[in-house]
């Protein structure tokens, strides 16, 4: 049992200026590897030498500590010795036009495929119209031609021999050969037939039919004679038509021949125009076979109303979706925005007559895609947040293929769509979240253990020494280069590592946090900037810090106020029966301070129930009450282990409108408790933290220095006395790293600091008065607390035996 009065030099752990061997930042060389992060960086090249499945990582830790940046810096490193990825491209199935296929590449061959194959089309488009303008062309359609004219010509000779001699005539009309009546070597109009002498009639009539029924015998030979001039004329044009793209075809096939995909590729897009030579190659419109249907023209030109026109090469293109540089090592991608589509690629439509359409050259990349083959890093709450991505990121895992889902497939809509061929996965994948993502993962899903087996887990605080301070040092110094601030001297760099230790709550440490050094760099800068400093000193990182407490601490200095009015109820001076300060935190998303808060107990006869209000109310959180049944185990084992506990207690905190948790005022309410049973007056000029257990050991809490600096600010508003302190767990000591006016407040004698090993050591400090050691038969010191708190039980326990036989008639 020991009570330590601190001093000043237990409250602030300075850091020496002169131990650095520089002048300023400048001169540091820079810092790219993380401090105390050795078990999380042994993680990751864990995880991303092990290339078997599911040995994907989970870094986690709170935002700030730099986690992201150190990661990408280890995988750069990694990916420079790592071979670069396949490209990817995706052509036109001319079998299953709704199933593009994937075609693989070596690093940047894809998109020179891509430019040989535009390259190709762009001569087509040219060579195969001009066809039908060169002379070899029309030389071999006019011969064709020539020779079906003469079989007609020589037809409609026959039928003018079998026509001369009759009253008939043949005429060439537009729809064919016309028989008309004639006399006289003149053709007669409808109305000189009529005319005729009825005998005659019969004899012109009877040779008409016969002519007509001479020309109907011979038209059964024309539609062969269509038939083959159009087969022979398709034979002319496949032969020209061959000619023309065979060489160009044959010469890529020659150029990509170890690219079994390219030249399965080459080979269909040859058949493909072959096979629709009409398509490519405009039919002589000067040739109209015998006997022109122009019912087949208007049906024609109708059809192409009503659909858009599709360009003929369209299909013949190439869709490079991953495209990779030569030599550039393993892709890392950081995707930001991880929707379904970001992740495994999509295929996007356009609107066209208020029709989507959509065709394999609208067919676009994820983020896996470009990821492939190298390393994919993810922020687990942006994933969980996005519909069906983490769904479809697990199935891309587990399959080792990257295949494009429309969003339609997971709903109940369905929409016509394109199915493109899935593309094999090879990625390391890096998830990045807090312990909360984590553990919701663990929990929620049973697959997330067997796609992420690596965890790496990234702490927020390191071990102050020389040699971290020192590489400390160069870190401040890196990160003010990183961000384009000025450089920063020996003085200042020491304030900023005393502020990194108060940080972490410890001044054996240094906290890990890089944002927010970074953060207090950036403002310390901008102080430098507006005082025309060419170097940031120590007086600017100190603006920065007082900045940012005076842009957070309105609710601080509105319950000051308060205090000073005494609309919160607030001693700090005197005596009091009952009462006690304890110290409570407000923990705000950038700030947090501490404020005493006054605690009162009563005290009765009863049988030995403790009434914590706050319970009853739900107000107290379930750490609280465990304090609180800690509290009266204490008391109980301690001055009634062999009679019963007679009395009631109720124990508050006042003024406390909202939810109370943690145990750290255990010790207060013990002090407090005390005081209400021995009616010893405690002083209202300290305030109390520590969390004690059933022996009456006072354990360490958390927010040790604001809840100081909260106590120290409501006495300054009142005024030093030079009495007042606070009584803290010794084992709170190392985490001091106090303000600098609190620390000479305590130089000048002005406020005091006690560390505590016990509750016995706390109630002598504020009672003034022993607590007394119990000797082997359990009895304390005549005058002691202890021997007071018994005897208050001891009456406590007869008057309630008097009261029990009065009602009851007995015991």
């Amino acid at each position: 049992m020991a009570i330590t009065k601190l001093t000043s030099n237990q409250l602030y752990r300075k850091c020496d200026p002169s131990k650095f061997d520089f002048t300023t930042t400048a001169e540091l060389e820079e810092r790219l590897s993380a401090l105390g992060q050795d078990r999380a960086i042994s993680a990751v090249e864990l995880g991303i030498h092990i290339r078997s499945r599911g040995y994907n990582l989970f870094c986690l830790g709170p935002e700030g500590t730099g986690k992201t940046s150190l990661v990408k810096r280890i995988l750069e490193k990694e990916a420079k010795n790592r071979k670069t990825p396949d490209d990817w491209a995706y052509v036109y199935n001319f079998d299953e036009p709704y199933k593009p296929i994937a075609i693989r590449f070596p690093a940047g061959e894809a998109a020179n495929f891509a430019k040989d194959i535009d390259d190709l089309i762009e001569e087509f488009s040219t060579t195969l119209p001009a066809l039908i303008e060169s002379e070899e062309y029309k030389a071999a359609i006019n011969i064709v031609r020539q020779k079906y004219k003469t079989k007609k010509e020589e037809y409609i000779s026959v039928l003018q021999k079998k026509a001369k001699g009759k009253r008939v005539s043949l005429l060439h009309m537009q729809m064919g050969l016309v028989v008309a009546p004639m006399k006289d070597g003149e053709v007669l109009s409808p109305d000189a037939f009529d005319q005729l002498p009825e005998d005659e009639k019969k004899l012109v009539m009877d040779d008409l039919n016969a002519m007509q029924e001479e020309i109907e015998n011979a038209t059964q030979d024309l539609p062969h004679w269509e038939e083959k001039q159009k087969r022979e004329i398709d034979t002319v044009r496949e032969k020209f038509v061959k000619s023309a793209v065979k060489d160009p075809i044959d010469e890529l096939r020659k150029k990509y021949k170890s690219f079994s995909g390219a030249t399965k590729f080459l080979k269909s897009v040859q058949e493909h125009i072959l096979d629709n030579i009409d398509e490519f190659v405009p039919e002589d419109k000067e040739k109209q076979p015998m006997g022109g249907d122009e019912n087949d023209q208007i049906q024609n030109l109708l059809s192409k109303m009503k659909q858009p026109e599709e360009d003929k090469f369209d299909k013949l293109k190439v869709n490079v979706i991953v495209k990779n540089t030569p030599q550039s090592g393993a892709p890392i991608i950081q995707l930001d925005h991880p929707t379904q589509g970001n992740l495994v690629g999509k295929v996007e439509r356009i609107q066209q007559y208020g029709a989507l359409l959509t065709d394999f050259t609208l067919i676009k990349a994820g983020a896996l895609h470009c990821a492939n083959g190298g390393f994919l890093l993810l922020d687990a709450r942006k994933v969980l947040e996005q519909p069906f991505a983490w769904d479809s990121l697990k199935r891309a895992l587990g399959s080792k293929k990257i295949k494009i889902e429309a969003p339609s497939e997971e709903t109940s809509f369905t929409t016509i769509s394109l199915d493109p061929e899935p593309i094999p996965l090879d990625v390391k994948v890096v998830l990045t979240g807090d312990f909360e993502i984590y553990d919701l993962l663990c929990e929620r899903d049973p697959d997330f253990r067997d796609f992420f087996k690596v965890e790496a887990d990234f702490g927020t605080i390191m071990d102050r020494n020389d040699e971290n301070e020192v590489e400390y040092a160069k870190l401040i110094g890196s990160l003010s280069q990183k961000k384009g601030l000025r450089s920063l001297n020996r003085q200042a760099v020491a304030r900023v590592i005393e502020y990194a230790s108060r940080l972490a709550g410890n001044s054996a440490k240094l906290t890990a946090h890089i944002s927010s050094i970074g953060d207090l760099l950036r403002e310390a800068d901008y102080w430098a900037r507006k005082s025309n400093a060419k170097q940031i000193g120590k007086n600017h990182i100190e603006q920065a810090i007082d900045a940012q407490i005076y842009r957070s601490d309105r609710v601080k200095k509105s319950m000051l106020e308060e205090i000073e009015k005494g609309t919160i109820l607030m001693d700090v001076k005197g005596e009091r029966v009952g009462q006690i300060n304890g110290l409570v935190v407000y923990d705000f998303s950038s700030y947090s301070f501490g404020k005493p808060s006054r605690i009162t107990t009563q005290v009765r006869m009863g049988t030995g129930d403790f009434v914590d209000i706050e319970r009853e109310i739900k107000l107290s959180g379930p750490i609280h009450t465990k304090g609180v049944l800690i509290l009266k185990s204490l008391i109980s084992n301690r001055f009634a282990k062999h009679s019963p506990l007679s009395l009631s207690a109720s124990i508050v905190f006042e003024q406390s409108y909202g939810g109370v948790d943690g145990d750290s005022a255990s010790s207060t309410e013990y002090y407090c408790m005390i005081s209400a049973i021995t009616g010893l007056p405690i002083k209202q000029s300290f305030g109390v933290t520590g969390s004690i257990n059933q022996f009456g050991e006072i354990q360490p809490i958390g927010g040790v220095n604001e809840k100081i600096e909260g106590f120290f600010d409501v006495c300054v508003h009142g005024g030093l006395t030079g009495k007042q302190g606070v009584v803290i767990p010794r084992t709170n000591v190392e985490d001091l790293m106090l303000r600098s006016d609190v620390v000479q407040a305590v130089e000048e004698g002005k406020f005091a600091i006690y560390a505590i090993d016990t509750v016995d050591d706390g109630i002598e400090i504020l009672t003034g008065k022993k607590a007394g050691k119990a000797n082997t038969k359990g009895e304390f010191p005549k005058g002691t607390v202890n021997y007071m708190v018994k005897e208050s039980l001891r009456g406590y326990y007869e008057d309630y035996r008097k009261y029990a036989q009065e009602t009851h008639g007995k015991l």
